[in-house]
């Protein structure tokens, strides 16, 4: 089978197309080209991953109406360069994991008459994804409650990211000077980080003493610099980036993170305890919905940014901790799916 994949921008997109990828290469006659955005992440992690990499050049709309009249003609030309690849490649399939990418690829496969397909990672939908279901045909779901927002063939699969996870090899704390016999709490918000919440728990860090409990920092790179030097006891370390996060999960025993699509579906593969910060940035306020839905099912603790201080966080990590085996049993009860495997299974039927 031949496939495109197309996803950009954030890890949220990324990281359950390289899922599907994987399933798709336990089959050495399978083929598959990656189409991306030129300057975004994935234009430097798919090529490293020996995954043949085309891109487009194409942008956002903003409140900008110069920078929109240009990003329509870019548009334009990404359209007539994912029809020129899909016509040269012949690819069986096309399938979309979101980021604004997918919309030229996905409406060139459609107009040439490809079977198609796009995944939602997220509880509510983006406006791409909800333009693109009705030209595909089919739509893959992480959350059951999403299918009502869509009229075409929906697949409930969860998210790729999860069984990912599952396979990757934990890690051992102690090579970062944890301690093996302390709990180790990992703060990260996202694939790029957060400014707005580092800030906010500047003072959390620099104040924390725990004789039970160590803490891994991890700032995105584009904040390093302004928190890298930070007044913190030696139960806290504060890196920029950390390349295989999964794995270092699987050694901790609590995540403060944003609320993103992957991070989720990590934790409910991982059964790890979280509290979630939802982004009040992002479309539709989409993580906040990701993050009530675990937190109304006891599987997670959601504290909005709004609401964030040092006195907030240090109540909530106390409250996690003291809920500890009951947020675990919550989350080892919850369905574990093989998602790239049902969404490899549909593409080829």
């Amino acid at each position: 089978m031949k496939v495109i994949v197309s996803a950009g921008g954030t890890g949220g997109h990324i990281y359950p197309a390289l899922g599907v990828l994987e399933e798709l290469r336990k089959n050495k006659d399978n083929e598959f080209i990656y189409i991306g955005t030129k300057d975004r992440m994935e234009s430097e992690l798919v090529p490293k991953l020996g995954i043949k990499f085309e891109s487009l050049e194409i942008y956002g709309l903003s409140k900008n109406i110069k920078k929109n009249i240009k990003n329509i003609n870019l548009i334009r030309k990404s359209y007539k360069k994912a029809k020129k690849i899909i016509k040269d490649f012949k690819p069986d399939y096309v399938i979309g994991f979101g980021g604004y990418v997918t919309f030229p690829v996905l409406m060139a496969a459609h107009k040439l008459k490809v079977k198609t397909a796009i995944h939602e990672q997220n509880k509510i939908p983006g406006k791409t994804n909800k333009i693109l279901s009705k030209f595909v045909d089919t739509t893959f779901i992480s959350f059951m409650e999403s299918e009502k927002y869509f009229k075409n063939n929906v697949v409930y699969t969860g998210n790729p990211c999860g069984e990912k996870a599952i396979n990757i090899e934990k890690h051992d704390k102690t090579k970062l000077g944890f301690s093996k016999d302390k709990k180790l709490i990992l703060i990260v918000m996202g694939s790029l980080g957060s400014t707005s919440v580092n800030r906010k728990i500047t003072e959390f860090l620099e104040n924390f003493k725990s004789e039970k409990e160590e803490i891994l920092f991890i700032t995105g790179k584009g904040s390093y610099q302004e928190f890298k030097d930070l007044k913190v006891s030696n139960q806290v370390k504060i890196i920029p980036f950390y390349e295989n996060l999964s794995g270092l999960m699987k050694a901790s025993d609590l995540i403060i993170s944003r609320a993103g699509a992957s991070t989720i579906s990590e934790i409910l593969s991982l059964n790890l305890p979280s509290i979630l910060i939802p982004s009040p940035y992002v479309a539709n306020n989409h993580q906040y919905y990701n993050a009530k839905d675990l937190a109304d099912k006891g599987l997670s603790i959601m504290l909005e940014e709004d609401k964030l201080t040092s006195e907030s966080l240090k109540l909530s990590i106390n409250e996690c901790f003291k809920r500890e085996k009951e947020i675990k049993d919550k989350l080892n009860s919850q369905v574990k799916m093989p998602s790239a495997k049902l969404i490899v299974e549909e593409m080829t039927k």
